[in-house]
């Protein structure tokens, strides 16, 4: 799960984990790939506003989306977006990217986990 705000990664991560999931955290876009890298979940939540890295570098959802397929050509992680954004063109960019799912927040946790269960079976995984 990537989101720059620790209340939301903590809560959501104690709510996933009493789902019984085993869920790896990150605060930027530099950590969810390197972590992505290390764990190789079976889905990721992906919050799209992210803070730029130290070196500046702009690591919004979108371009850690990227970097996570292109390291990830075979097995093709599913993706679910959270966004506190309502601009349209976030929610569209994200659908014309094949995620499996978009959520605005703050988040329905018991429709998150109903949507989280429905994509894990689709794909066969059972991590976060």
């Amino acid at each position: 799960m990537v989101d720059d705000d620790q209340i939301i990664l903590k809560t959501l991560s104690l709510e996933l984990q009493r789902a019984d999931y085993r869920v790896f955290t990150a605060l930027d876009g530099a950590a969810a790939v390197a972590a992505a890298r290390k764990e190789d979940p079976d889905l990721i939540l992906m919050d799209i506003c992210l803070p730029p890295a130290v070196d500046g570098v702009p690591w919004d959802g979108f371009r850690v989306m990227d970097w996570l397929r292109r390291l990830d050509k075979e097995k093709k992680t599913p993706i679910i977006i959270m966004t506190g954004s309502e601009d349209p063109k976030i929610k569209e960019r994200a659908m014309t990217s094949k995620v499996a799912a978009f959520f605005h927040k703050p988040i329905d946790h018991h429709d998150l986990l109903t949507v989280i269960r429905s994509v894990l079976r689709s794909s066969g995984g059972d991590a976060i």
